[in-house]
């Protein structure tokens, strides 16, 4: 295998993401949608830093991560690009002060807790409430029938509600349900953000809906498994579970 530089291996990543964005494009094209108004927010869980800088020089201005140990040192890092920040992961109570300070927009939030703490942490800051339609054990977000109250709550307390967002399931039935559930349910609540769909199904999720996308792997290619997270990396995978 040929090692290049670093700056070689840099220029040749960023190559990669630039045709990978635009085949992006023309997929969601395909579909019957303007990709002008479909936000593609790069996943960089497990990579480094260069591939946020080959998102940015591809044309991208958000970034996503679903740690944020990983959203602390990369927003550090490449603060400079001046990218939007998205945290994905579940989130810890008391990891919650930490995110608040370096997410520019959390994705994630399920709970009244979380809301609460938001709140006194971070007044005013942008949130997506998730939702989940399967209500299978382990799953981040909240049932569809409450997200109505957690919403309510979040505009209560101050907070920047800005829409809902969703990790489908991985078959095609169960996804269509998802995406039109969480279209349905931000039309009705008046939310403008519908952050759905993933490497394997964001085409799916553009036809019924979607504002905004999450895309790893269609991006960057295959992740090389990570190290098990250390302890003071907060959250679950729930924003790119398979991108």
């Amino acid at each position: 295998m040929t090692t290049f530089p670093a700056s070689s291996a840099e220029e040749a990543l960023t190559g990669r993401v630039r045709v990978n964005l635009d085949l992006v494009r023309q997929r969601i094209a395909a579909v019957g949608r303007n990709p002008d108004d479909v936000r593609v927010v790069a996943v960089t869980k497990s990579f480094g830093p260069e591939a946020v800088r080959a998102a940015a020089a591809a044309g991208l201005d958000d970034v996503g991560e679903n740690y944020v140990a990983e959203l602390e040192v990369k927003r550090h890092q490449t603060g400079s690009l001046g990218l939007s920040w998205h945290f994905l992961g579940a989130l810890q109570s008391n990891k919650i002060a930490r995110v608040s300070r370096v997410a520019d927009v959390i994705e994630s939030v399920s709970r009244p807790k979380e809301v609460t703490r938001l709140a006194h942490d971070a007044p005013g800051a942008a949130i997506c409430v998730e939702v989940d339609i399967t209500g299978r054990a382990g799953r981040g977000g909240v049932a569809p029938d409450a997200v109505a109250a957690l919403v309510a709550l979040g505009r209560a307390q101050g907070l920047e509600v800005r829409g809902l967002m969703t990790v489908a399931p991985p078959d095609e039935a169960g996804a269509r349900e998802a995406f039109t559930t969480v279209r349905a349910l931000a039309d009705r609540l008046g939310l403008v953000e519908r952050s759905m769909g993933m490497s394997d199904d964001f085409e799916l999720a553009c036809r019924l809906g979607a504002t905004e996308i999450r895309l790893g792997r269609v991006l960057f290619g295959e992740r090389v498994p990570a190290a098990k997270p250390s302890p003071n990396i907060g959250g679950l995978d729930s924003g790119e579970e398979s991108a």
